[in-house]
């Protein structure tokens, strides 16, 4: 089952606050950006972010999971208490490297 695109709208919305907030659709699936670096996996209507080592504490209670066949196992973000998940996607966000520009 795909992403629908209320679930999708519902998660940018809810990003806002962080920045300039960006999807791109993959296979019926998206990825979602903020401030151009990548923070979200979302398939089936979940939201994956990486198990990093920066948002351990703060997903301790967290479901595990993985967002497509063959990816690593991700951190399910809890998208019911917006608070928190705005805490770890910022944290997140703090901690990843922005994409590397493509060479043409």
């Amino acid at each position: 089952m795909a992403c629908t695109s209320e679930f999708i709208e519902y998660i940018c919305d809810m990003l806002a606050p962080l920045g300039e907030v960006s999807r791109r659709k993959m296979m019926g699936d998206y990825v979602i950006y903020v401030n151009e670096k990548c923070v979200i996996t979302a398939c089936d209507n979940i939201a994956y972010v990486k198990k990093l080592p920066c948002i351990a504490d703060l997903m301790t209670d967290a479901e595990c999971g993985c967002p497509y066949e063959g990816a690593k196992e991700a951190y399910i973000l809890d998208l019911t208490d917006p608070h928190k998940a705005l805490k770890v996607i910022k944290t997140i966000w703090e901690h990843l490297p922005f994409p590397k520009s493509k060479k043409k």
